[in-house]
């Protein structure tokens, strides 16, 4: 090991951080532990394996503001998020060129986390709630000797679900998505972190691919011979797809449908939907194209099959969350732009988010819809002014705030249900079920018999194709709340 090794303090000297250590020492390339940090007074003063430590963490700071420090390794995984708060003030403090985070509780399957997981600590880390420690184990034992595919697995959440997939012993796991680049991504940081220990010796395939090629999927399907499928894939950007609004429905809705179908005929066992809040008396075309795709998953399930769907609100940190926004923003010296004063929103972390998601698809029933607890809204200003505040500046004195107004499709506030239904509790307590009575009632064919001709060239009805006033008045008929818009352009 050369002679400028990297100095690494971990931060907890409980079973994650030794674990950790070890690791780095046998490893010999990362650098080298010179201490650990903890507030337990039984542990501090002792050693651990010639490794002193030392404590408490909110006394060090001061001491280690002359120590050749490099980097710190947050290894607690039970650590609240004011706790982490204060932990990476005190860091802060002490001038640490890096922070690394170790996975929560909900991420670590045996109990081990291993060095490839830590990752860089994010805003997020102290934004969200504290989540729930979820069995991981015992809610993917119905993937264990399964295969399973993940469409949209290159995405924020479809990535994350493949990650946790990894630790439930599935005998193949497919990663299904149309981004050849974080395809390539996702596929080669699973074996990393198989080579690395984590998780279990599952298969992993790639498959490039689109879920509006309707021959495409039934052939996927029945080729890989999927017992499990959840379905992430979707364009979600609300702005964006109110402009593009019949590739959102083509995309959204009648990919939806091809999944579905594909998985019908294939023999696929249990279905999953990942659908959103915004789907809720939607207001624009995104929220429909999923209110949409939600009938067609339960319409199935209402016939007895294992199809279900899992709605949520937004999570920090993903593709098409405020936070990269913001985060670029800020580091660009602002401003940071925020749509309306008033603005709140639901949020929750891509881990939580997925566990949760992995659990309901685990214990939910057929033709239902479940819904993820995610707490209490939080105000988009608020959420600003503390991004603002965690990269060392302070709001409007350093970073100004502009408010640019509501797009087209948007709210103010969202609901996580309608006046329609009502959540009931489930054995898990972040997990509640919808009794719901859906605008469609069962009417879903001759909506998408309606809408067939608008995304799809038919030459009996061609003076429809991607004519978007039509696609509107479809919506707005079927679904009231999306209103029509005068302004829209014919193409």
């Amino acid at each position: 090991m050369a002679s400028d090794a990297r100095s690494i303090y971990i931060v907890g000297a409980g079973f994650t951080g030794e674990t950790l250590a070890r690791e780095i020492r046998q490893k010999r390339v990362f650098g080298r532990v010179v201490a650990f940090l903890d507030d337990d007074p039984a542990k501090i003063g002792r050693r651990v394996d010639g490794v002193p430590i030392l404590g408490p963490i909110d006394a060090v700071a001061d001491i280690l503001k002359n120590a050749p420090a490099d980097e710190a390794i947050i290894a607690i995984p039970s650590a609240s998020r004011e706790q982490l708060a204060r932990i990476w003030a005190v860091l802060r403090r002490a001038g640490f060129s890096r922070v690394r985070l170790v996975p929560q509780l909900s991420q670590v399957l045996d109990g081990t986390a291993h060095l490839i997981q830590a990752r860089e600590i994010d805003p997020e880390d102290f934004l969200a709630r504290s989540p729930v420690k979820v069995n991981l184990k015992k809610s993917l034992a119905y993937v264990r000797g399964r295969r399973v595919l993940v469409t949209g697995a290159g995405g924020s959440i479809g990535s994350e679900l493949c990650r946790q997939l990894l630790e439930g012993g599935a005998e193949r796991l497919y990663l299904f998505g149309h981004g050849e680049n974080s395809l390539y991504e996702i596929e080669h940081e699973l074996r990393l972190l198989q080579e690395e220990g984590v998780g279990e010796r599952a298969t992993i395939v790639p498959i490039l691919g689109e879920i509006q090629d309707r021959e495409y999927m039934a052939f996927i399907l029945r080729r890989t011979r999927a017992s499990v499928v959840i379905h992430t894939a979707a364009h979600k950007h609300v702005p964006m797809l109110e402009g593009n609004p019949i590739e959102a429905v083509k995309n959204n809705v009648f990919g939806t449908r091809n999944v579905v179908d594909a998985s019908l005929k294939a023999g696929v066992e249990r279905f999953v939907l990942i659908s959103t809040d915004k789907a809720v008396e939607p207001a624009g075309v995104y929220g429909a194209s999923k209110l949409l795709a939600e009938e067609i998953v339960l319409r199935e399930g209402r016939k007895g099959r294992h199809f279900l769907v899992v709605r949520f609100g937004n999570v920090l940190g993903s593709r098409g969350s405020i936070l990269p926004l913001f985060r670029r923003q800020i580091l660009k010296g602002g401003p940071v732009t925020v749509t309306h004063p008033d603005m709140r929103r639901f949020f929750m972390t891509i881990p939580e988010a997925s566990s949760l998601v992995l659990q309901a698809g685990g214990v939910g029933d057929g033709g239902e819809v479940y819904l993820l607890d995610m707490g209490e809204d939080v105000s988009i200003r608020e959420l600003a002014e503390q991004m603002i505040r965690f990269y060392g500046f302070e709001p409007d004195a350093d970073i100004p705030i502009v408010y640019t107004g509501l797009r087209r499709g948007e709210k103010l506030t969202e609901r996580l249900y309608a006046d329609s239904e009502r959540p009931e509790p489930t054995t898990h307590p972040r997990i509640m079920k919808l009794q719901r009575r859906t605008l469609i009632n069962g009417r879903i064919n001759p909506v998408l018999e309606r809408l067939q001709p608008i995304c799809f060239h038919e030459s009996a009805h061609a003076a429809l194709f991607r004519n978007r006033r039509a696609l509107r008045e479809v919506l707005h008929e079927v679904i009231p709340t999306v209103g029509p818009f005068d302004e829209e352009p014919e193409f």
